[in-house]
């Protein structure tokens, strides 16, 4: 037990291994590189693609700088920053576009900004902090073999009291009737209990990691069998972490991309709106050492390239055959990228995306099935009308133009360029839900327990993958980290039940969440990557991080890992934890009866004066040896075919139910009544020792 537990903080060193070695400043007008730990307040950070950020800086100069920064606010996408002042007053963590902060990473462009916090005093150093002072919380199962401990060890010590008291009476002496008290108390204890129950948890640890789940400390695999709410990250464990392009808008309908069996006949436009987004793509692709295509670049522009492949349309076979003459790259003012790609020998193709409105804006013609005509007002209703529809479903949404050219561009501007285009269509992708999600949250519901999820993403975008998947449902209420703010303590304890969907959370919001759960006694499960979930993580009763793409302090703080960073694995995880309390049940029923077995056989022969039928020796024997190897075997035991059909046990109530309590004291008097008769059997034959040793074989 010791060894499997032994449960390293190591939160605080893992955040330190975030921050890189060097970073590259302004100072005395001169740009050089320093090390991180010598940055201070005031310092002119430089940032360049792939570095990650040393401290929190306010952006003073931001050229297409794009910053993933996941980790910490739980948004999937690269976050677009700005140098403007913002409008909204209190914005949320994400919302904070002039910013960069400590442990994000420029995915895209270049910047440069004055740092404003450092080490502790960062938003990450803030999650730290709250790391230190929160309280690691006490399993179900260690509260109640803690609360059986303490009424076993009473009731052993009144027993021993009254059979000392009654053995002086008969006129024994002191020192025998010592040795039979102190017979009897070992007889109390089930002393082979704390192996049993730490066996049957290091079993189940071994079989939880072939189903994906490394458990860091014994305990939680029961913990998760009593788990009455899991609240779950969006990004990566109910979803893909993976955009992908679900719907197509072209010749004004809609049409739904079904990926298990793509069309394999496109129209013109079509192979066209597909040709146009994978060459205004800068994002690459590359078939690894198993044959499977691995992406980098902007994750909405992967989704495109893997589109593509989807229809046999492989970037790097367009662009031998259609090179790429000129481009003007992607900016974050005029939200539009276009490129220049030879078709022939006397012809190019101006190809453009972008979001709908800045497309539309230099588009003149729409192509209607072959037919390209002067896009009108009621063309303008229709697209806008599909795009709204589009974003209801939380979809990003894509628009695509083009216009044909006799040659190349001389002179390669803006305005030369991006002028009467042609309209085609647009692609709407999202971040999957995971498929096996669906049944697991399902199998949730079935089990009694409520599913809860909590993101950093943006409120729709949320609700929607919620709704698909089932945690939202009719009559549930949604909420953002805005709204949550400007709720007393006692509102939220109040209305916990009706929230399935949090939003543009915080870190310090997420504690809140989970406390309270806890305030309602429930047992709560919690997920996260993040080093914004590792307060989180520490506080619930079960933590459980994500292993693939989960940070090191993330992992740090949890009680589980998910090597597949899936919602569905944490069901089976608590499907596991059932069996093994169950089992562990079975253990204690079977160990108690033993006990009470021989407390029952120590009693009746003190009372009536008969002699000790058990020495403390022979005790201790039967309780480690004897006892124990049954009590494995129970342990093993295949799970209940409705275990995942019965709601959650109440962990406030102890092992001893009136069934169980009637159970353990029935078979108790039987196995000791027999010993007894052996006994006296014994003892009229031949004296005590004979007594001894047929009471000893017979209660084997």
């Amino acid at each position: 037990g010791a060894f499997q537990e032994r449960k390293a903080e190591t939160s605080l060193e893992a955040l330190k291994s975030l921050a890189a070695p060097l970073t590259k400043v302004l100072r005395d007008g001169v740009i050089k590189e320093v090390p991180t730990k010598d940055i201070v307040p005031g310092d002119v950070v430089i940032l360049e693609t792939g570095a990650v950020i040393p401290a929190d800086i306010r952006l003073t100069e931001a050229v297409n700088l794009k910053i993933q920064e996941s980790a910490l606010t739980g948004e999937s996408v690269p976050v677009d920053k700005i140098t403007d002042p913002l409008t909204v007053t209190d914005p949320a963590l994400g919302d904070r576009i002039n910013m960069a902060f400590s442990s994000g990473m420029v995915t895209y462009g270049r910047g440069r900004g004055v740092v404003v916090s450092t080490g502790m005093l960062t938003e990450v150093g803030k999650i730290a902090n709250m790391l230190q002072h929160t309280d690691d919380t006490e399993t179900p199962m260690s509260r109640r073999l803690e609360q059986l401990g303490k009424i076993l060890g009473t009731a052993a010590l009144i027993i021993c009291g009254v059979i000392f008291i009654v053995g002086i009476l008969y006129g024994n002496s002191l020192m025998s009737m010592f040795m039979t008290a102190v017979s009897l108390a070992v007889a109390a204890i089930p002393e082979g209990l704390p192996a049993v129950s730490t066996v049957v948890l290091a079993i189940g640890v071994q079989r939880m990691v072939k189903r994906n789940a490394i458990i860091r400390t014994l305990p939680s695999v029961e913990t998760l069998g009593s788990a009455t709410v899991i609240c779950s990250d969006k990004t990566g464990t109910l979803t893909q972490n993976k955009m992908t392009i679900v719907e197509a808008y072209v010749n004004h309908k809609h049409d739904v991309i079904n990926r298990a069996s793509p069309a394999t006949v496109l129209n013109e436009e079509e192979k066209r709106l597909l040709l146009i987004s994978v060459l205004c793509a800068d994002a690459r692709v590359r078939t690894n050492e198993d044959g499977k295509f691995e992406y980098t670049g902007d994750p909405t522009e992967t989704a495109l390239l893997d589109f593509g492949i989807l229809y046999n349309m492989h970037k790097d076979t367009v662009e031998k055959e259609f090179p790429r003459v000129a481009e003007i790259p992607f900016d974050s003012e005029r939200k539009r990228m276009t490129t220049v790609n030879r078709m022939s020998e006397n012809s190019t193709r101006v190809n453009l995306k972008g979001g709908l409105e800045e497309v539309l804006s230099v588009c003149g013609k729409i192509i209607i099935e072959g037919n390209v005509r002067a896009i009108t007002g009621d063309d303008l209703k229709k697209i806008r009308s599909a795009n709204d529809r589009m974003t209801d479903s939380a979809l990003r949404v894509l628009a695509m133009a083009y216009k044909d050219c006799p040659s190349a561009p001389g002179n390669v501007s803006i305005g030369d360029l991006e002028n009467g285009l042609i309209f085609i269509g647009m692609l709407g992708m999202i971040d999957p839900a995971r498929p096996e999600v669906i049944d697991a949250v399902a199998k949730c519901r079935t089990a009694g327990i409520k599913p809860v999820m909590i993101t950093g993403d943006h409120k729709g975008t949320a609700m929607a993958i919620a709704r698909e998947i089932g945690i939202f449902r009719e009559g549930d209420t949604a909420i953002t980290g805005a709204e949550l703010e400007k709720l007393s303590e006692e509102e939220f304890r109040e209305n916990i039940a009706s929230y399935s969907v949090y939003a543009r959370v915080a870190p310090e919001h997420k504690v809140r969440i989970v406390k309270a759960w806890q305030s309602h006694s429930e047992v709560v499960a919690m997920t996260g990557d993040g080093v914004n979930d590792a307060p989180a993580l520490k506080q619930a009763d079960i933590g459980a991080a994500m292993g693939i793409v989960g940070t090191d302090v993330a992992k740090g703080a949890a009680d589980m890992v998910l090597t597949d960073d899936n919602f569905a694995t944490i069901v089976s995880a608590v499907e596991e934890g059932r069996r093994i309390y169950d089992n562990i049940l079975k253990a204690i029923t079977f160990l108690l009866s033993t006990n009470i077995g021989e407390i029952f056989l120590l009693l009746v022969t003190s009372v009536f004066n008969l002699g000790i039928p058990l020495l403390p020796i022979h005790i201790l024997w039967v309780n480690l040896v004897t006892d124990s190897l049954p009590a494995l075997a129970l342990s093993i035991d295949p799970a209940e075919p409705n275990i995942m059909n019965r709601n959650p046990r109440n962990s406030k109530k102890g092992f001893m139910t009136n069934g169980m309590i009637w159970r353990v004291v029935y078979m108790g008097i039987m196995i000791g009544a027999i010993p007894l008769v052996a006994f006296i059997a014994g003892l009229r034959e031949q004296g005590v020792e004979l007594g001894q040793t047929m009471a000893f074989a017979t209660l084997m």
